[in-house]
């Protein structure tokens, strides 16, 4: 991972697949670079035709940079790429999907196996709200996200971690976490405010890009017994509202 330092960071917050009407809710990329400084422009609108046209992950990248009016990055730059969607789904849902094999007993939404993944269960223990690829019709930014890996860095570099097997890193931000996190808003600072909240979460997605290639013991790491094939939502130590269970435990009056 350390070999992504002194690239850019690129964040895209994903809109749905025929998203171009949509005021709501669309593609929004941010470029930064090493530096943190802004590269080229904060751009809105729906990737899907870019997507199409990119037959590599060069191609890819040069799309991107090119939609935020940017030059391309210099040959052999590294880029790493944070994207606001889930980019897998549940074990315990591949196997009822494709054969069938049903679960334990289901008990609440938070823990239902099907709905959510172990990151998304993670984040609840821990005071968060993720929402779910299943249950939240954000299913089309979903498998916009994971059609993009397939297509451009389908290789695992770890669990939650995706590449090209050259210069692009792919990872799952979420920005709604970082509200409450005192280091992205830190970061934050150094920026104006952008003229649409969905760029806004773009930045954030690119600033947690830069923590992974950076500071990445400023992230929560996946756990051994997390499945690979599930992903990971790589979010700031200090964005959760509640300790970790052995950490509460120590905190509990005796």
């Amino acid at each position: 991972m350390s070999d992504t330092v002194g690239g850019f960071f690129v964040g895209w917050d994903v809109g749905g697949w025929n998203c171009d009407k949509n005021g709501l809710s669309r593609d929004a990329l941010v470029i930064l670079d090493a530096s943190l400084t802004l590269v080229g422009k904060p751009w809105r609108g729906n990737l899907r035709a870019s997507i199409n046209r990119a037959d590599t992950s060069r191609d890819w990248i040069h799309a991107l940079f090119d939609l935020c009016m940017a030059p391309a990055p210099p040959e052999g730059a590294a880029i790493t790429l944070a994207i606001d969607t889930p980019l897998g789904f549940s074990e315990h849902f591949l196997d009822l999907a494709t054969g069938l094999r049903a679960s334990r007993d289901i008990g609440s939404s938070a823990t239902n196996p099907y709905l959510f993944r172990q990151t998304e269960q993670h984040l609840f223990r821990r005071g968060l709200s993720p929402l779910s690829a299943i249950k939240d019709m954000i299913g089309s930014q979903a498998t916009k996200g994971m059609h993009v890996l397939g297509k451009f860095a389908p290789y695992r570099a770890g669990c939650g971690v995706w590449t090209d097997g050259m210069t692009l890193t792919a990872i799952e931000a979420y920005p709604s976490a970082c509200k409450g996190s005192a280091t992205i808003q830190a970061l934050r600072q150094r920026f104006t405010p952008l003229d649409h909240e969905d760029k806004e979460d773009a930045r954030t997605c690119a600033l947690v890009a830069h923590l992974f290639a950076t500071q990445l013991e400023a992230l929560e790491v996946p756990s051994p017994e997390v499945q690979e094939r599930e992903g990971w939502i790589w979010v700031p130590r200090d964005a959760f509202p509640t300790a970790p269970p052995d950490e509460a435990m120590k905190e509990r009056p005796q």
